[in-house]
């Protein structure tokens, strides 16, 4: 049977393209000067999430944002997938860590997550993409070394580090996106429903772990602040034990 090779005058099959932007070099080193690269356009992209939603950003748009050709960007971004991977990592960016975790887990984990918070707060469109798409890019990478450096003395395997993580990460985004949907426009009249259906609830008698759940609750909500530190506090003691 004739080989591939020799089928199509002794060259090798085209290798595919990588599927992975981070596997695709920015550049090639040959030929000019590229106009843009990968920052301004994820820094572009960013600028219309945060505006109107993931919904608002598309090619044309970054490319009147940049003064480019619409398929020019093409060149650089080859699909909104990796418009997407790129959007992440340049967030994952902005999380301000130290080169190297100080020794105590959970005031290293309570950085991370403070971190993460802040910039899913500054980008509410960024816990969707980030329960959509696996985050491999160096600054995610960044972050997943500094949260595997503050478990470095774990005698926990790998991979239930890396479930720790996925947990972690979790906990992070959904609360980011509670918060964020709390701040809705119709959520104090969703609320004020709440409290009137639970209270009919109750009065029936048929709840009666409920009913005392939350007859032992404080008058007032705290606020989110304090809400995400109570249950982080709770997340990290489930990941490093008790505290000392």
């Amino acid at each position: 049977m004739p080989s591939i090779a020799s089928e199509s005058g002794g060259r090798p099959p085209a290798k595919a393209a990588p599927g992975m932007i981070w596997l695709r070099p920015e550049r090639t080193g040959r030929g000019p000067e590229p106009a843009h690269s990968r920052a301004e356009i994820a820094a572009a992209a960013i600028a219309l999430a945060d505006a109107d939603g993931l919904e608002g950003v598309s090619m044309r748009k970054i490319a009147a944002a940049l003064g480019a050709g619409t398929m020019s960007l093409y060149n650089y971004v080859p699909k909104k997938e990796h418009l997407f991977d790129l959007m992440l990592d340049a967030a994952a960016g902005e999380l301000t860590l130290p080169e190297q975790p100080s020794g105590e887990p959970r005031a290293d984990l309570t950085l991370l997550a403070h971190e993460q918070l802040a910039a899913m707060r500054r980008h509410p469109w960024l816990p969707q993409l980030v329960v959509s798409r696996p985050s491999m890019g160096p600054n995610a990478l960044r972050c997943t070394e500094f949260f595997l450096g503050a478990l470095a003395d774990s005698p926990l395997g790998g991979g239930t580090k890396m479930q720790l993580f996925a947990m972690f990460n979790g906990f992070v985004t959904q609360f980011a996106v509670w918060q964020h949907t709390a701040a809705g426009e119709d959520t104090a009249r969703w609320q004020a429903d709440l409290v009137d259906y639970l209270g009919g609830v109750i009065a029936g008698g048929r709840y009666p772990y409920l009913a005392a759940t939350l007859g032992s609750g404080a008058a007032a909500p705290p606020d989110a602040d304090s809400v995400f530190a109570d249950s982080l506090d709770r997340t990290l003691t489930m990941i490093l034990g008790p505290r000392p």
